[in-house]
Formats: C-alpha cells, sequence, structure tokens
C-alpha cells in the first residue's frame, strides 16, 4: 500500500520539484508554453505538495486576487501517480488554505476534461467555455462557509 502526504510549503522551499512536475504535466504532456506556464507569480502564492512513498508527485498553487478571493491554479499531477485521488486531495488541501486566508470565495479555470472533480468538490462552471494556452477550459465558482 502506498503512502500519500501533502505538505502547504513556500515556493522557494519546493521550487525544484514544482517546477519539475509542472514541467512534465503542462509543458511536455499537454504542450504549454514555458513562458505562459511560468508566469513569475510563483514566489508570492502558497504552495502544497503531495507525496506518494515519499516521492513528489502533485502540486498546485493559491493564489489571493483581493481580500475576498482566492484563485487555486496549477493543479498537475504525475501521470504515474493519477487515478489514486491525489488531484482531490490536493484541491481540498488548497480549499482549505483558502479558507485560512480568510477568503470567502475561491476561483479556478478548470481544463474542461476534470470539471466533473471540481463539481464533487462544490465548484459550480460560471460562463462558458474558453481557450487558455490553446486548452479548453471553464471558469468555475465555489463560496466558502
Amino acid at each position: 500500500m502506498s503512502e500519500l502526504s501533502l505538505k502547504k510549503i513556500s515556493y522557494l522551499e519546493g521550487m525544484s520539484e514544482i517546477l519539475a512536475i509542472r514541467r512534465v504535466v503542462f509543458q511536455e504532456e499537454q504542450g504549454v508554453d514555458p513562458t505562459l506556464e511560468v508566469d513569475g507569480l510563483d514566489p508570492t502564492t502558497d504552495h502544497c505538495l503531495a507525496y506518494l512513498d515519499n516521492q513528489p508527485v502533485g502540486t498546485v498553487r493559491v493564489r489571493y486576487l483581493n481580500q475576498h478571493t482566492a484563485k487555486i491554479e496549477r493543479l498537475a499531477v504525475l501521470p504515474e501517480a493519477r487515478g489514486k485521488g491525489i488531484g482531490k486531495k490536493l484541491m481540498e488541501q488548497a480549499l482549505e488554505v483558502a479558507a485560512q486566508k480568510n477568503r470567502k470565495e475561491v476561483v479556478i479555470h478548470a481544463q474542461e476534461y476534470i470539471k466533473e472533480l471540481h463539481q464533487k468538490l462544490g465548484f459550480e462552471q460560471v460562463g462558458e467555455r474558453f481557450e487558455e494556452a490553446g486548452i479548453s477550459h471553464v471558469k468555475m465558482l465555489k463560496r466558502l462557509p
């Protein structure tokens, strides 16, 4: 049985693991331009890393748009670690991080193929689908208690 652990981490502390996971998922797998993926905002955001048997396999970041709203971004799980609920656990932790910062609303730009995961976490689609980095996305919103 594999052991999963999650950790809130600063960008500087986890930069090499964060960027390695995102490079595989976004740049290599999905063909996202590195200049779009590495946007310079990472140092100002909170990050979570998922470890499977002490190996980093997933990441997500939480960016604060204002005093009321957080945006969860850059959810990525390595191909070999998918299907184990790691993406869901990372999203749950990111929601917890946003709530701890007293944000009342969380927005995401979810890749359209995975919007059902976010709906199960209480997100609702707002607006129509759109292209971001050449990939179909939907804007989703969740209000926090």
